[in-house]
């Protein structure tokens, strides 16, 4: 928008007049202002110290960014404006036609610069001239014994970070790019540390529990870790303070994530299920009874619940919800359940193996990630009806991306509490150390984030998932999954009832 509250418009080269958010500048050199790359394409930098400062072997020096020039003739508000109106570059050149021309005010022209040298900060949170600060956050409403297999991946994966040579003699030159700015730059290795952070007590006190903890020790990213149903208090203070939080372990996604930037998840946890449990009931022809949804009151099978029927309501269905109080037991939720019912239990592996000998309902639908996939202990009668939401990789196409975790978990000696959560988290830990080293010395939040988007799709060991991607405005790496049924066999197995889906 200008300031005049007039959407921005903007003359593209093969594309017309753009208008609103389709014109706005951020769709190139991203939130950062340290621009990106598409194919052979370089997007440069356009933040303030890059556009309008002089630089000099006395001065600060600037970060390496691609497509950043130190040397070019700087902007003055007269080449600016140029610049933005006629497309001619601070020394006179005409700039590339990916550039739009952009008939601005005065006026917005001086909000524009003030914004892109506001990017420009001296100092960031949790970066030394030796050491990088990490956060990864255990909150109480998990496990012990799950947040343990957490931490220890984590802290194990930062030792053996550590154990690279560091200091000046450990200085390694980077090489891509021709131009001597390229070519004169150096990557300082340094020292990761890792903090452990651990809220306790009502989740409506973690907010300030993280505050104090970031003003005590800042750092330069949240990395994995792992919460519950109140996940939301995390994600919030990460979005306020701006830190980047890079794939928790998280089964319920809070309302909004979509449109958050800091943080970035593997999937859609058990809201990702719930579509995939709609897409299915959409390719039954049977008629059917009531949709019953059965699950926890205190865990992520509220949230599960709530999203199925948001979405069955808007095709002009409907679900009958039956929430157990914690301790309670199955016997009062399934006690009128009748043959054309449909069946949805977002249960934990206990509740399912406490279900009773015979069900009910002919069609039943469980969530794998909350029973364990095909290691859920589901009785032996129910097999035959169980349709498992399964948004993750089959086990026979994952095995060999899997194989590295195990081996690396193996010769650790780190034991596997919960293999698919540790996965995630030495993957999230590998996707972090990729992604830094692409950074070489920019180490701007905002940046890291843009970075992870561009590294995370051309990662090829993916662990649990077929594949990843990330891109502006998407925060979830892995977008669909199967509905698969058991296969009695001498060994049992899952099958899938279709493709995958990507709903």
């Amino acid at each position: 928008m200008l300031t005049s509250g007039a959407p921005l418009e903007a003359q593209h080269e093969g594309a017309g007049t753009l208008s609103g958010m389709r014109a706005a500048c951020v769709n190139c050199h991203r939130r950062s202002g340290l621009g990106t790359r598409e194919g052979r394409n370089i997007v440069p930098p356009i933040t303030g110290a890059f556009l309008f400062e002089n630089h000099t072997e006395d001065s600060a020096p600037l970060p390496y960014v691609p497509g950043g020039r130190p040397a070019r003739v700087v902007y003055t508000a007269e080449t600016f404006a140029r610049a933005l109106r006629e497309g001619v570059d601070s020394e006179g050149r005409q700039m590339s036609y990916l550039m739009p021309r952009f008939a601005l005010a005065d006026a917005d022209i001086a909000a524009l610069v003030a914004h892109l040298r506001s990017l420009d900060r001296h100092r960031e949170p949790g970066v030394t001239e030796d050491e990088l600060h990490f956060a990864t956050i255990l909150t109480s409403d998990v496990s012990p014994e799950r947040r343990e297999a957490v931490r220890r991946v984590v802290e194990q994966f930062f030792a053996d970070r550590n154990m690279a040579p560091r200091g000046p003699a450990a200085q390694s030159m980077t090489t891509s790019g021709a131009t001597a700015y390229a070519k004169m730059m150096f990557k300082v290795n340094r020292r990761w540390a890792l903090h452990v952070w651990e809220p306790t007590g009502p989740p409506s006190t973690w907010g300030g529990q993280l505050e104090k903890s970031f003003a005590a020790q800042p750092v330069f990213a949240v990395i994995s870790g792992i919460s519950g149903a109140h996940s939301s208090e995390v994600s919030a203070f990460c979005e306020r303070r701006g830190v980047p939080c890079l794939f928790p372990n998280v089964e319920a996604p809070p309302a909004g994530a979509d449109s958050a930037f800091h943080t970035v998840y593997f999937s859609r946890g058990v809201l990702l299920e719930a579509n995939l449990i709609a897409a299915s009931l959409a390719q039954v022809s049977a008629p059917r009874g009531r949709v019953l949804q059965i699950y926890r009151s205190d865990d992520v099978g509220v949230a599960a619940a709530a999203a199925l029927g948001k979405t069955l309501q808007a095709s002009g269905g409907n679900t009958v919800d039956r929430a157990l109080a914690p301790g309670a037991g199955l016997g009062g939720a399934l006690h009128d359940v009748r043959g054309d019912d449909v069946l949805v239990l977002w249960l934990r592996g206990a509740d399912l193996k406490a279900l009773p000998a015979e069900p009910n309902a002919k069609r039943v639908y469980t969530s794998g990630l909350m029973g364990g996939l095909e290691g859920s202990p589901i009785p032996a009668a129910w097999r035959e009806r169980i349709h498992m939401t399964y948004p993750v990789d089959l086990p026979q196409f994952r095995r060999v991306r899997v194989d590295y975790a195990r081996s690396w978990f193996r010769i650790r000696q780190i034991p596997v509490v919960d293999e698919r959560l540790q996965a995630d988290t030495y993957l999230a830990c590998g996707l972090l150390s990729e992604t830094v080293k692409h950074l070489v010395d920019a180490f701007v939040p905002d940046y890291l984030v843009e970075q992870m988007e561009d590294t995370v799709e051309h990662r090829v060991l993916t662990g649990y998932y077929p594949r990843l991607a990330l891109a502006p405005n998407q925060r979830f790496a892995s977008k669909g999954g199967f509905v698969v049924h058991f296969v009695i066999t001498p060994q049992t197995q899952v099958v899938p009832d279709g493709e995958w889906l990507t709903p």
